[in-house]
């Protein structure tokens, strides 16, 4: 069946294979945000026990997911994978050390006589919510403002020194937290996944001051990523991008180009307004009746997060569009066609892409089966595993 697929349909999609997973890792990360507040939202001991238990059912959903997602762009477009990954060393590392340490945390927390004590632990989890997400948020931005790299493909023959791709810059990778629309879409992420926590623990656990607490956090966090998300896409649509000829592979600049990407696609269009629309209820619902939408606000913005997310990597690699643009030579970017596995390679890994519905299944009965009862103080004292 795939073998007889063009090499161009293969690289789409794959490429939608990566805008999906990248967009059920940005819903997951509601992990990290709600681990951010536990001081906040958590007053007392038995507060903020029930709060990182409730995360702790989750917590490896997106730990799978993130290890997936950079798996899944390995195998499929290695030369982004050797690029950033073997260039921007430093922001990599800067972003799975916190998920490292998170690991770390839920282990042993609350293991009696642990080493550093639990509020080390819980620090853990405090730094891998705010770096993880604002760092992941900042790479992400670099689809589309670039980054300084180089790819020369004939050092291949190179014997002693054959790497194609090299970083341009001394911060490899960290640079791009100078740029201000970087970290805009890092802090939209970051308040994000904050409002995503606020909604599963409004979801999960049954306790009259942690909804109260919640309910109040929505609103403290919902602004921000207002103001945070809006930034970027204003300099988004407004901004120059990097288009590619189909005739040649040439790549050059384009005014407004990610404006026409969203205007060009018009299912795109939909995903992303639907997207943030549902976002916005999300968070509105339970605030206006949280008796009523307490429960279902996490839906509606889950679901909301994944249209847009999954909008925004469509802009950044369809419509012959350089998804990875080069700052230091515009030449150099990276398209789903230049950066792409073989053929063979493509096809073959797309019967293993199969199995992805039965793994999203899993995750919802999962899911279902460990949420089959809302957490609350009693549970607490009863004992059993404790994270």
């Amino acid at each position: 069946m795939f073998e007889t697929m063009s090499i161009e349909t293969l690289q789409a999609y794959w490429w939608i294979i990566i805008s999906i997973l990248g967009s059920l890792l940005i819903f997951l990360m509601f992990v990290q945000g709600g681990q951010t507040l536990i001081y906040t939202i958590g007053k007392t001991e038995p507060e903020r026990k029930m709060l990182v238990n409730a995360l702790g059912r989750k917590w490896e959903f997106t730990f799978t997911t993130l290890v997936t997602f950079g798996g899944a762009f390995f195998a499929s477009f290695p030369l982004f994978y050797s690029t950033s990954f073997g260039g921007a060393y430093w922001v990599w590392m800067a972003i799975l050390f916190p998920f490292i340490i998170q690991a770390v945390a839920y282990e042993f927390r609350s293991k009696p006589n642990n080493l550093l004590g639990h509020k080390t632990y819980e620090w853990f989890l405090i730094i891998n919510g705010l770096l993880g997400t604002v760092l992941i948020g900042t790479a992400v931005a670099t689809f589309f403002t670039g980054s300084a790299f180089l790819v020369n493909k004939s050092a291949l023959t190179n014997l002693p020194d054959p790497a194609i791709s090299r970083w341009q810059h001394p911060a490899h990778g960290l640079e791009a937290v100078l740029d201000w629309r970087n970290v805009a879409l890092g802090l939209a992420v970051f308040f994000l996944t904050r409002v995503l926590g606020t909604l599963y623990f409004m979801n999960t656990i049954d306790d009259e001051n942690i909804l109260a607490r919640s309910k109040k956090q929505l609103l403290v966090n919902g602004i921000p990523f207002l103001v945070f998300f809006l930034a970027f896409c204003g300099a988004l649509f407004t901004m120059p991008g990097y288009a590619i000829r189909p005739q040649n592979g040439f790549v050059l600049g384009e005014s407004y180009k990610y404006f026409h990407n969203l205007i060009h696609m018009p299912i795109v269009l939909m995903f992303f307004s639907s997207g943030v629309v549902f976002v916005l209820l999300g968070v509105a619902l339970p605030l206006v009746d949280s008796s009523k939408y307490a429960a279902s606000g996490i839906w509606y913005a889950g679901a909301g997060t994944i249209l847009t997310v999954f909008a925004i990597f469509c802009l950044a690699g369809f419509n012959n569009t350089a998804y990875y643009p080069s700052s230091f030579d515009i030449q150099c970017s990276l398209t789903i066609h230049n950066s792409s596995s073989s053929h063979y390679t493509l096809a073959a890994m797309s019967y293993v892409s199969l199995l992805v519905p039965f793994v999203v299944a899993y995750i919802w009965y999962a899911w279902k089966a460990i949420n089959s009862k809302k957490i609350d103080a009693a549970e607490m004292e009863e004992g059993g595993h404790s994270y």
